[in-house]
């Protein structure tokens, strides 16, 4: 199996996909194996994230690692999605057009590549409403 291909199988990395405890109606993100409310009694299942959320709190990357510097300076936020998991993702948008409270969804989009030739890595990013 090729690098690339073994990525692609990790759904949560490409879909927004995490759990959600059948029992008490909580999400999680990344996966969850259990509830920790519920422990024993809780049911596990696959949850995909509608992908929309709110900006908690956020701040601007101006020296970004190698892969990441031709994009420098870029928004780095902490963003609540609306089924209540909080995850750290960038923005794609102009750092001054982010706020505390602004609506965003997810969208996927080019993360960096290894070198002129190697694979492209993909990944999810946040997008103004």
């Amino acid at each position: 199996m090729s690098v690339a291909r073994f990525w692609r199988k990790i759904p949560q990395r490409y879909n927004l996909e995490g759990t959600r405890c059948a029992t008490c109606g909580r999400h999680f993100y990344p996966p969850r194996t259990f509830c920790p409310d519920c422990r024993r009694d809780g049911k596990i299942e696959i949850h995909r994230f509608s992908g929309t959320g709110t900006v908690v709190t956020w701040t601007v990357i101006h020296n970004g690692n190698d892969q990441y510097d031709y994009l420098a300076p870029y928004p780095l936020a902490i963003v609540q999605l609306d089924e209540g998991p909080r995850l750290t993702a960038p923005l794609a948008c102009d750092p001054d057009a982010v706020s505390i409270g602004m609506k965003v969804k997810s969208v996927f989009r080019r993360m960096g590549a290894d070198g002129e030739s190697g694979p492209i890595h993909y990944g999810t990013k946040f997008v103004p409403l």
